[in-house]
């Protein structure tokens, strides 16, 4: 019995450190425990070299079992970062407003003729038909001046007035966009603004201006044109912003159309009007 107890301690102190498990570090406890009892007993001296060795062994198998703990230990998880608000929140525009984003009505241009189909008046009073025919040909309607004598109460005296001219246009078309404007006197600055305005707007519209003049007035070209009667002119164009317009003008088939500044084709219609 004692010589196997010996036997296993000499084993035991000769093992190399990375081979003892935690079985065999228990085994050298009792070995210890029990060289230690041989050695009271005087049956055989340990040796030095051997209590050495053993000895030697505590800080080693410590070492490795502080190894081995350090390998067992998980590593801490690595904390997740916070994400920017700026890159996870992306921030919703406004809607737009859309009084702010209505786009403004383009402007007119500065000129423009409309496309008609001119005829000079067949009787010395008809002109307020053919006027009509002319401004109507302007928006594609088809007549002529015998079929607008009626709607105008037109005869051998002419027609009467701009109200005639207005309501025998309208009967043509849909809608009736012609309206009926007076200047009673000497044409003020605000009717000369007018009648530029609604020069422009019913060209742009593809329809003819029909005005009611009287006396004289002069082209823009020095041309003399004199109607003491009276008379009825179709507009059917612009230029300059509508500061100077279109005539076409039924009553000499030799001049059918020149330019007239609308001043002076606002004093023409004095005392009567127009309709556009």
């Amino acid at each position: 019995m004692k010589h196997t107890l010996k036997r296993q301690v000499r084993r035991l102190v000769t093992e190399r450190p990375y081979r003892i498990i935690a079985g065999s570090a228990a085994a050298l406890v009792l070995a210890g425990g029990t060289g230690a009892a041989l050695a009271a007993t005087g049956d055989e001296p340990a040796a030095p070299e051997r209590t050495t060795a053993v000895a030697e062994l505590a800080p080693r198998l410590d070492a490795a079992s502080r190894s081995q703990a350090r390998i067992a230990v998980p590593a801490a998880p690595s904390a997740s970062p916070t994400p920017s608000p700026s890159a996870s929140t992306k921030t919703k525009a406004a809607p737009a407003d859309p009084d702010l984003t209505r786009k403004a009505k383009p402007k007119p241009p500065s000129s423009k003729v409309l496309s008609y189909d001119y005829e000079a008046q067949t009787a010395y009073w008809n002109c307020g038909p053919a006027a009509v025919r002319n401004a109507l040909s302007a928006s594609g309607v088809e007549t002529t001046q015998d079929a607008m004598v009626a709607p105008l109460n037109a005869g051998e005296n002419g027609t009467n007035s701009a109200e005639d001219t207005t309501r025998g246009l309208n009967q043509m078309v849909k809608g009736s966009p012609w309206r009926t404007h007076m200047i009673p006197g000497a044409p003020t600055r605000a009717q000369i603004d007018q009648l530029q305005a609604d020069v422009v707007k019913a060209v742009n519209d593809r329809r003819g201006v029909v005005a009611n003049i009287a006396g004289d007035a002069v082209d823009t070209d020095g041309g003399y044109h004199s109607f003491p009667g009276g008379h009825y002119i179709a507009v059917v164009g612009y230029k300059n912003d509508g500061r100077t317009v279109r005539i076409a003008d039924s009553a000499d088939a030799s001049l059918p159309a020149y330019w007239i500044s609308t001043i002076d084709l606002a004093n023409w219609m004095a005392t009567r009007g127009y309709s556009a």
